[in-house]
C-alpha cells in the first residue's frame, strides 16, 4: 500500500535509521528446517477462517484470475507450470482443520499432476461458465489447491480461469503467482530453451526454493505477544464512541438479489486527473492514495451529513527482503477514523487524513477481528453492522497471464456478494475511472449512484480548486460541480417508513419501531402546530409503500425521548406493549447456549455483544443450536439477531417454514404419484411436477445410511427428492421431503428424477446385482445435466492394497469381491462425466462398516466380520482372532464410520466436491478391542485365543487415510465407538412389526 512520504530530510533519515535497527534486531522470520508440522494461523489467515466458519458467502473469498489469451496455448504445459508452482509455494496446497480446539494449517503432499479441464465455449457464453466455476467454494479443511479452467473460443483463442481462494494469496502474490507461471509455463513448453527466459521473468528466481507461509505465520504467532495488548489498547481508546456510517438502504429490496447481490458505478475521469492529484499530492507530500482516501471522506461526508467517519483501508505485512517471492495472505483491514467537522479545506482534511494513515500503519499488526472483539457492541450498529461498512483504495492496471507466444488481456470475473457495503476506488490506469461497488442489500441504487457521481466530482474538482477552499465549495461553477439535490443521502439506514417520514416538510423528527410479537409502530414530532394528522401521515406513507412496510398507527409526540448518546430510546415511547419472555425448546435451547458459552443467564432482550459476545463464539453458538435443534443457523444469524428473543424468533420462523413447505409438498389435495394412482390414505402424497430450486435428490433414503442423510439435509433446510417405492415413502417422510417414486430398476424414473434436482446424493445399493448398481449410475450420469453429484462408494473398491496403509485414491488391487468392481466401474463413469456439458463437481465417498442407532445399521453387527465375533460371544463359543504378525500383518481389525459423521461428509460435498475419492473413516478397531467391548455391551464373557491361523472373514487388516473431509468427519458428543455400540445393541424403541 502505498505510504506518504515526510516533509523533511532528516525526518526520512531517522525513519529509515530505525527501520535498519528494527530490521537488524528482527529475529528471522524463517525457522529451522526440523520446524515441520501443523503451523498455527496467522493472523490474517485465522480472519479469513473465522469468516468461513461464520457462514460468509464463501464466493466472496474466492480469488478468480481469468485472462484471455489469443495465440497457440499448450494446456499441458500449462499444466505442468501449475503442478510445479503448485509444488513450489506449500500455502497452494494447505489445508485448515482444528486441534485441540484451535485452528491450524497442513501442508498435503505435493500433486503429480494438475487437472486443466478444456471447455468449447463461444465468447458470449464465456461469463456465466467463469463465474460458475470462480463461484464453486473451497472447503478448507479439504485444501485450498487452486482450480483450473480453460474456455476454447478457437483454434489459437482461449480464456484461462484459476480460482484461488483469499485464505492463500493476496494482490503480490498474484503478481508472483503470474510471473512464476509465464516462466514454468516456458520451460514446460520449450523445455531444450528451458535456458532462454520468459518474458517478464527472472529465472533466477526459481532456482531457489521460495520463503513459505507457514515460516511467516509460525514467526508471527512466536512474536504475537509482544505489543499486541498494547496494540489493542490504542485503538479502543482511537475508536472508543465511533460508529459505522449509515447508508440508505433500499425501500424495496431488488427483486434480483440473489443472482446480482453485488452493483457498481464506474464514472470516467478525464485523463489529466491522475496527473492533477499527483501534483496535489507532492505539494501537500503526500500519495496518490492519500489524495485519493481523503477524497473518499469528502464524498461520504458530502453524501451522508455525517462528520465523524470511519472509512477502512488494506494494510500490509510485506516487509524486508525476506518476504520476496512469498505467495500467501499478509493484509489486514485498517479503520481510519476522520473528523470532517467544520467544513474545512480539502488541504486540511488531507493533513487529517494523512495523520490517521501513519497512525494506523504504526500498529497494522494488531488484527481488525481483535480489535472489533475488544470494543464490542459499540463497534457495530443496531443492526450488527461491523464498524467498517466503507473502504477506500487505489486500483492500478489489472495482474494477467502473460504465457510467452500469447496476448493477454484481463478479465472480469464477479463472485458473490461485494465483502463492504459501499467501496471507493480510484481507477489508475490509462483510462481513469472513479468506481463504487456496493451490497445491493445495504445501499439504494439512487444512493449508489449519486455516490458515485459525488466521488468523481471531488476528484475532478481537485485539479482546480485552490488550497484554502473549502469542502463546500469544492467544484462550484465548474465541469467538476456536485451533484445537487446529495443532501437527500444525508439519512440512515433506518425503515424506510421513518425515512419518509423524515423527510416530511411538516415534520422535524420522526421514528419507526418493530416491537418483537407487535406491529410496526411510527412515532413523529410536528414542526409547527395544525399540521398532518396520523391518519394522513399513514396515507402519505400507503402511497409510497409496500403494505408491509406501513406502520399500524402513527403517534404525533412534542419530543422523541432519548439516550445520552443521541438515540431514539424505546424504553420510552408511548403504546410499546410489554412482552413476555419466549418460550418454548427453541427459547430454552438459545438460553441455555448463551448461558454456557457467555457465562451468565441472560433477559430476552440482552445484547449479545455486550454479554461478551463476539465472532468466535457466535460461531460456537451457531454449531451448538443447530446440533441440538437441526434448524439451519449460522454465526452471521447470531451476530445479526443478536438478542436472545430475536434468535429464538429465527429458529421459530425457519422452523415453521419447514412445516410449511412440508405441508404443502405432501399434503396436496388429490395429489398423486408419477403413476397417476392417488396417494394411498395415510401414506404421503408423492409429487408431481418441478421440484424447488436447490433440490438434493437422495436416493436410498429408505435404508440406514439414507436417514441419516435426510436429517443432516433437513437440519441445513434443503429441500429434499427422495427416491422411494410407494410403499416404502413413509420410511422417508419428513418436513422438507418430496418423494418421487422408482428404484434402481426404474431407469427411466431414475433419470427424471435425475432432471428435477439440482444436486444428486447417490446412496442406494443393491448389494448382490452390481449389474443393476451399474446400469442405474449410467442412467442418472446420462441425465445429469447441473449441479454437484456425490456417490456414496465403498472400501471394498480399494480391494486388497499390498500395504496396511491406504491413502485417499489408491489403486485397486485384486482380488476384488463383485460388489467392490461394481463401486470401481461406477465411480469411474461417474468422475469421466464430472464438469462436462454443464455438470458440476463429483465426488465418491468411500466408507467401511457404517454404525449408527438405526434398525437397518443395528444388523450390521450381526452379519459379515462383525457377525462373527457378535455370534460367538452371544453363544460363549471361543473364537481364534488373528495374532498381530500373523501372515506378515501387524494389524488386524475394522475400519467404521459413524452413520452421522457420514452424512456430514456427504452432504459437505454437495458445496465443496472433492473431485475424485475420498474416504469417510470415524476410526478403527482391532477384533480383541471390538470383542471386549461387545462382550461388556452383551453381559456375557468373550473366549478368543490369538492364532496363526486367520479366519476369512477376519483377514482385514488395512488403515484407511480420510483427509480430505477431516472437517465434517470430526465426532460430536455421542459418536465415539463405545456410544455407538451401545446404542445399537440397544433394541430399538420404535421398532415396528413388519418394518424393514
Amino acid at each position: 500500500m502505498a505510504t506518504d512520504r515526510p516533509a523533511a530530510p532528516s525526518f526520512q533519515e531517522e525513519l529509515l535509521r530505525r527501520a535498519r535497527e528494527r530490521a537488524a534486531a528482527r529475529p528471522a522470520a524463517r525457522p529451522d528446517s526440523a520446524d515441520r508440522g501443523p503451523a498455527p494461523l496467522s493472523r490474517a489467515q485465522h480472519r479469513m477462517w473465522l469468516m468461513d466458519r461464520l457462514g460468509h458467502d464463501g464466493a466472496s473469498y474466492s480469488v478468480p484470475f481469468a485472462t484471455r489469451l489469443r495465440g497457440p496455448l499448450d494446456v499441458d504445459a500449462l499444466a505442468s507450470a501449475l503442478t510445479e508452482l503448485v509444488r513450489r509455494h506449500e500455502i497452494l496446497r494447505t489445508r485448515y482443520v482444528e486441534r485441540d480446539g484451535e485452528p491450524c494449517q497442513e501442508v498435503l503432499p505435493a500433486p503429480a499432476s494438475f487437472a486443466v479441464p478444456v471447455v468449447p465455449a463461444d465468447p458470449a457464453d464465456a461469463p456465466p461458465l467463469l463465474a460458475a466455476e470462480a463461484g464453486r467454494r473451497f472447503d478448507l479443511s479439504a485444501g485450498t489447491v487452486p482450480r483450473a479452467l480453460v474456455l476454447r473460443h478457437g483454434p489459437q483463442d482461449h480464456t484461462a480461469l484459476l480460482t484461488f481462494h483469499h485464505i492463500s494469496l493476496d494482490g503480490p502474490s498474484l503478481e508472483i503467482v503470474a510471473e512464476e507461471l509465464a516462466a514454468l509455463y516456458e520451460t514446460a513448453a520449450h523445455p531444450r530453451e528451458a535456458s532462454a527466459p520468459a518474458p517478464g521473468s527472472d529465472p533466477a528466481r526459481l532456482k531457489a526454493q521460495p520463503p513459505q507461509y507457514a515460516d511467516f505465520a509460525r514467526h508471527e504467532h512466536r512474536a504475537a505477544a509482544d505489543g499486541l495488548d498494547a496494540g489493542l489498547r490504542h485503538w479502543h481508546a482511537l475508536l472508543e464512541g465511533a460508529a459505522p456510517p449509515r447508508l440508505p438502504g433500499p425501500t424495496h429490496p431488488p427483486t434480483d438479489l440473489t443472482t446480482r447481490p453485488t452493483g457498481s458505478h464506474t464514472t470516467p475521469l478525464a485523463p489529466e486527473v491522475p496527473a492533477a492529484l499527483r501534483e496535489l499530492g507532492r505539494r501537500h507530500h503526500a500519495t496518490p492514495f492519500t489524495v485519493a482516501l481523503t477524497a473518499a471522506f469528502a464524498a461520504l461526508h458530502r453524501c451522508t451529513g455525517q462528520d465523524d467517519l470511519v472509512i477502512g483501508i488494506a494494510g500490509t505485512h510485506r516487509r524486508g527482503t525476506a518476504m520476496r517471492g512469498l505467495v500467501g495472505l499478509c493484509v489486514n483491514t485498517l479503520p481510519l477514523r476522520v473528523d470532517t467537522s467544520g467544513d474545512p479545506s480539502f488541504s486540511t482534511l488531507l493533513t487529517r487524513v494523512r495523520a490517521a494513515l501513519l497512525d494506523a500503519q504504526q500498529h497494522a499488526d494488531v488484527p481488525f477481528d481483535r480489535i472489533v472483539d475488544r470494543i464490542g457492541a459499540a463497534a457495530r450498529g443496531a443492526d450488527g453492522t461491523s464498524l467498517v461498512r466503507v473502504t477506500a483504495d487505489v486500483l492500478g492496471t489489472p495482474t494477467t497471464l502473460r504465457l510467452p507466444g500469447t496476448d493477454a488481456e484481463y478479465v472480469e470475473v464477479g463472485v458473490g456478494e461485494a465483502k463492504f457495503d459501499l467501496s471507493f476506488g480510484l481507477v489508475d490506469t490509462d483510462r481513469p475511472a472513479a468506481l463504487v461497488q456496493y451490497r445491493r442489500a445495504a445501499l439504494d441504487e439512487e444512493a449508489a449512484t449519486a455516490f458515485g457521481a459525488t466521488y468523481a466530482a471531488v476528484l475532478t474538482a481537485l485539479g482546480a480548486a485552490t488550497d484554502d477552499l473549502p469542502l463546500s465549495q469544492l467544484g462550484e461553477g465548474g465541469s467538476g460541480q456536485l451533484p445537487s439535490g446529495s443532501g437527500v443521502l444525508q439519512e440512515d439506514d433506518a425503515h424506510p417508513a421513518e425515512r419518509l417520514l423524515r423527510r416530511h416538510p411538516d415534520l422535524s423528527d420522526a421514528t419507526v419501531v418493530s416491537p418483537a410479537g407487535g406491529p410496526l409502530l411510527a412515532y413523529a414530532v410536528l414542526r409547527e402546530i395544525g399540521g398532518p394528522s396520523p391518519a394522513e401521515l399513514r396515507a402519505h406513507l400507503r402511497d409510497r409503500l409496500a403494505p408491509g412496510l406501513v406502520p399500524a398507527a402513527v403517534t404525533l409526540l412534542d419530543v422523541l425521548p432519548r439516550t445520552a448518546d443521541g438515540t431514539v430510546d424505546p424504553a420510552h415511547l408511548p403504546g410499546l406493549p410489554a412482552l413476555p419472555a419466549p418460550e418454548g425448546p427453541h427459547a430454552d435451547a438459545v438460553r441455555e447456549g448463551f448461558a454456557a458459552l457467555l457465562g451468565r443467564t441472560p433477559t430476552p432482550d440482552d445484547d449479545f455483544f455486550a454479554l461478551g459476545g463476539h465472532s468466535l463464539v457466535a460461531v460456537q453458538l451457531a454449531e451448538r443450536l443447530r446440533r441440538a435443534l437441526t434448524l439451519p443457523l449460522t454465526g452471521l444469524d447470531i451476530m445479526q439477531a443478536r438478542t436472545p428473543r430475536a434468535v429464538s424468533a429465527l429458529l421459530d420462523a425457519r422452523a415453521a417454514e419447514r412445516a410449511a413447505a412440508s405441508l404443502r409438498a405432501s399434503t396436496r389435495p388429490g395429489q398423486t404419484g408419477r403413476t397417476g394412482r392417488p396417494a394411498p390414505a395415510g401414506q404421503p402424497a408423492l409429487r408431481t411436477g418441478r421440484a424447488r430450486n436447490g433440490t438434493v435428490l437422495v436416493t436410498g433414503g429408505t435404508g440406514g445410511v439414507g436417514s441419516f442423510l435426510l436429517r443432516e439435509l433437513a437440519a441445513q433446510g434443503r429441500p429434499v427428492l427422495a427416491l422411494a417405492r410407494p410403499e416404502s415413502a413413509h420410511l422417508v417422510a419428513a418436513d422438507g421431503v418430496e418423494v418421487v417414486e422408482g428404484d434402481l430398476t426404474d431407469l427411466d424414473g431414475l433419470r427424471k428424477a435425475v432432471q428435477d434436482a439440482d444436486a444428486i446424493i447417490h446412496a442406494a445399493c443393491t448389494f448382490t446385482r452390481p449389474e443393476v448398481d451399474v446400469a442405474a449410475m449410467d442412467a442418472m450420469v446420462d441425465a445429469w445435466s447441473r449441479g454437484p453429484f456425490v456417490f456414496v462408494s465403498s472400501v471394498d473398491a480399494y480391494g486388497h492394497p499390498v500395504g496396511g496403509q491406504v491413502a485417499e485414491e489408491s489403486p485397486s488391487h485384486e482380488p476384488l469381491s463383485p460388489y467392490g468392481r461394481a463401486k470401481v466401474d461406477c465411480e469411474a463413469r461417474l468422475l469421466r462425466a464430472a464438469g462436462t456439458a454443464g455438470r458440476g463437481g463429483a465426488s465418491a465417498v468411500r466408507s467401511p462398516l457404517v454404525w449408527g442407532p438405526h434398525d437397518r445399521l443395528r444388523d450390521q453387527l450381526r452379519w459379515g466380520a462383525t457377525g462373527v465375533l457378535y455370534q460367538a460371544i452371544s453363544e460363549g463359543r471361543p473364537l481364534a482372532v488373528p495374532r498381530p504378525g500373523a501372515g506378515g500383518h501387524a494389524w488386524y481389525g475394522a475400519a467404521w464410520v459413524h452413520a452421522a459423521a457420514l452424512a456430514r461428509a456427504v452432504v459437505s460435498c454437495l458445496d465443496a466436491p472433492v473431485h475424485g475419492v475420498a474416504n469417510a473413516i470415524s476410526g478403527h478397531v482391532t477384533w480383541p478391542d471390538l470383542g471386549a467391548e461387545l462382550s461388556r455391551l452383551l453381559g456375557a464373557t468373550a473366549d478368543f485365543k490369538e492364532s496363526d491361523d486367520i479366519h476369512p472373514d477376519l483377514n482385514h487388516h488395512w488403515h484407511y487415510h480420510s483427509d480430505r473431509l477431516a472437517r465434517p468427519l470430526r465426532p460430536l458428543p455421542g459418536e465415539d465407538l463405545r456410544s455407538v455400540l451401545a446404542a445399537m445393541i440397544t433394541p430399538s424403541l420404535d421398532r415396528q412389526p413388519g418394518r424393514t
